[in-house]
């Protein structure tokens, strides 16, 4: 098989049905955001269009005058792929194409077809091919025509004709394959997440809607170079890194994949062992991006899928970032928060500084007396707690370290 580099991006439409499932501000949101996700997967979004139905056409997904239009448009535009917001099912597709002479996909294709692109690491791409394996299975029938065109344009990143087309008993035991080089992954994972809290580390973690800043707080307060592009999920990998707040250098910060409505099932199924490493962490800094005007939609998304992780018991402090960019009429829906700019030095220190006031709030307190050559106790205690005050006392020749540590019976 030959593989052939698109060289201009390709010229796509997008259409959407509001069915009765959706309100008008989930859907205009959402049409919106498949827009960007088209921009993320190298595409260029030439037209668009919207029909209103109480429920998709179960042959062309649009109704027969709609589709007369959509093959207008792509015959005067030289559209080369159709994206579609609602899901289409195989019989949907195959009708589609024969009858517009194009590509089509559909929303949740799109979006693995960005995961394939933007994974690095050998765990984020077996998540994804695991998730593409989920999704192209039950759609084989019929799909040979525009996967055998692998490296040919958006939807063509992944698992490629010679794996698709091939008997399904092949591509459940690639599957299964995959899914045990993934477990073994998890296991050393794990092994490093139990290695990190038997330090009694304060473990913090990113979450937030895709774009919202979370890399650019990471590299920010972290002082390492990490990956950060204004894009629909630049960064899939989850990356730990160490920061200090008051001199003390008992502080991780994880990044993780963002989320995003309607996130594909099975890209949270593929990417759930990640998701719930969070579940470990002391406290959540949920990222928003303040200037969004759905911001608080985003935040909705959020703290649904993270009740589905069951992490909404954690702590959580709400950054709304970009304030630079922000509305007058801004005004924040939760408590603890800050509004910051995650490029201002001034408010990173006051992020560090409710930080600390968090954890405090959530540890326990401890007196301790170090011997004065006890150096290496007395550096451990600095490494591992949150040192409130540090005295001498002459007459003992000791230190009275007064602080706040992890409680002992948290996980």
């Amino acid at each position: 098989m030959i593989e052939v580099e698109r060289q201009d991006p390709e010229r796509v439409l997008l259409v959407g049905v509001a069915t009765d499932e959706y309100d008008s501000s989930k859907f205009n949101l959402l049409m919106k955001e498949l827009s960007d996700l088209t921009i993320a997967a190298g595409g260029v979004p030439v037209e668009k269009v919207v029909q209103n139905l109480a429920r998709t056409d179960n042959r062309t997904l649009v109704g027969s005058g709609k589709l007369d239009e959509i093959e207008s448009i792509v015959e005067n535009e030289k559209i080369d792929l159709m994206i579609t917001l609602n899901d289409l099912t195989n019989s949907m597709n195959r009708n589609l194409e024969e009858r517009l002479n194009i590509r089509v996909i559909d929303r949740v294709q799109l979006i693995l077809d960005i995961f394939a692109l933007r994974a690095k690491s050998k765990e984020g791409k077996l998540q994804v091919q695991i998730a593409q394996y989920e999704y192209f299975l039950p759609r084989l029938s019929g799909q040979g025509k525009h996967l055998s065109r692998l490296g040919g344009g958006i939807g063509t990143r992944g698992p490629g004709e010679t794996k698709l087309e091939s008997d399904r008993r092949h591509i459940r035991s690639q599957m299964f394959r995959a899914k045990k080089e993934l477990a073994n992954m998890e296991e050393h994972r794990e092994r490093n997440r139990v290695k990190r809290q038997s330090g009694r580390e304060y473990n913090i973690g990113l979450v937030g809607y895709t774009n919202a800043g979370k890399s650019t707080l990471l590299r920010e307060l972290t002082a390492s170079e990490t990956f950060v592009k204004d894009q629909l999920f630049a960064t899939l990998d989850p990356l730990t890194r160490r920061f200090s707040i008051n001199g003390h250098d008992a502080f991780t910060l994880t990044d993780t994949v963002g989320f995003i409505e309607d996130l594909p099932i099975q890209l949270i199924d593929a990417f759930r062992s990640t998701l719930e490493e969070l579940r470990y962490v002391d406290l959540l800094l949920h990222v928003v991006d303040a200037s969004s005007p759905d911001y608080y939609a985003h935040e909705r998304v959020v703290h649904e899928l993270l009740n589905d992780l069951d992490m909404q018991m954690i702590p959580m402090i709400t950054v709304y970032n970009k304030k630079d960019l922000v509305d007058e009429q801004f005004i924040p829906n939760n408590q603890p928060q800050i509004l910051l700019s995650a490029l201002n030095h001034e408010d990173l220190q006051s992020l560090k500084s409710l930080i600390w006031n968090v954890l405090m709030d959530a540890s326990e307190p401890y007196t301790v007396e170090v011997q004065q050559d006890e150096a290496n106790l007395l550096a451990l205690y600095r490494q591992k707690t949150l040192i409130q005050e540090i005295t001498f006392d002459e007459e003992k020749q000791s230190y009275q370290i007064v602080g706040f540590r992890r409680r002992l019976n948290d996980n």
